[in-house]
């Protein structure tokens, strides 16, 4: 695969270079744009990058998937210098929609000049367990032969969290918190308090947009009013494409109301939830001032604000 990955950028590099001295050309300040997607597991978050994928000949961008070594969420530091250095002067690669499952990471720390826009959508953090732990055990309707890493266990969610199972374990909620966090070792400590709240600062300073997975739609038609150089035409795919809605876990089961009462008794589930609460209110928040609906249906609002008293005047 990374054979595979680097003779395509190889091939894209050539390109460029046939195309014209791109590599010490200024860009316009409307392709000089990345967009990092630091995706969290079982979020939705297949569906939403088929969409950028199906989008970016059209819209003329490029989407670039970040795969680390066994899905590890923290990099290196020596790589957190790469990864920085590769997203804000790859110029063949700009305007970048770079997607993977990476913790959030803090680029002005690094000195550079322009950061990128960050987004995620996040999910009940039960929910999400519940999807996560099936997918491992029977995978999903995107690629049915894979073999899974938990495959031939047929124990239900309920049964593990019956027995104590650590597959199922509060511990196991601890994902979303540190996916906002960052690379700071507190984030993992699991209850961390301290990790709770940098997620929330960062949702709320360092995040474009966080959405929800249960109103999904949405989302994606508040960017592409914001951001229709990237998303222009997304709202549509969604409603219409099929590939909005393929990615489903196979063989899941509803946790009972005994097994998801047992879970809010942690302290973990608590906090995880005050997180997902906190990102669905401020979502919420933003939609409430971007939208309208009538006749059932959303509309985004038009421009609402406009300049005037501006001096001195021209003759």
């Amino acid at each position: 695969e990374r054979a595979i990955a680097r003779h395509e950028v190889r091939e894209i590099e050539q390109r460029h270079t046939a195309d014209g001295p791109r590599q010490d050309a200024a860009l316009d300040e409307e392709d000089d744009v990345v967009i990092i997607y630091n995706r969290v597991p079982k979020t939705a978050s297949t569906s939403f990058t088929n969409i950028a994928y199906d989008l970016c000949a059209k819209n003329k961008y490029h989407v670039l998937h970040i795969n680390t070594t066994k899905n590890n969420p923290v990099m290196s530091l020596q790589d957190q210098v790469r990864f920085v250095k590769n997203v804000t002067s790859w110029k063949e690669m700009k305007p970048g929609f770079y997607h993977g499952h990476v913790s959030y990471l803090d680029f002005a720390k690094f000195g550079v000049k322009k950061k990128p826009i960050y987004i995620n959508v996040i999910r009940d953090p039960i929910e999400r367990l519940v999807s996560y732990y099936y997918f491992l055990r029977f995978g999903d309707d995107y690629r049915p032969g894979l073999r899974r890493r938990k495959q031939g266990d047929k124990k239900t969610f309920d049964e593990c969290v019956a027995a104590g199972g650590s597959d199922c374990a509060p511990e196991k909620l601890w994902l979303q918190i540190p996916f906002f966090c960052g690379h700071s070792s507190e984030c993992w400590n699991v209850g961390s308090r301290w990790a709770l709240e940098q997620a929330k600062y960062n949702l709320i300073n360092e995040y474009f947009l966080v959405g929800v997975t249960e109103e999904l739609e949405d989302f994606i038609m508040l960017l592409e009013a914001a951001l229709p150089r990237f998303f222009r035409g997304a709202t549509e795919l969604y409603r219409t494409g099929k590939k909005s809605h393929l990615r489903k876990t196979t063989e899941k089961k509803l946790p009972t109301k005994e097994t998801i009462a047992k879970l809010q008794q942690s302290e973990i589930w608590k906090m995880e939830n005050e997180f997902y609460e906190f990102a669905l209110e401020q979502f919420q928040f933003v939609r409430a001032h971007a939208v309208r609906e009538k006749d059932g249906e959303l509309y985004i609002l038009a421009q609402n604000f406009f300049y005037e008293k501006i001096y001195p005047k021209s003759n």
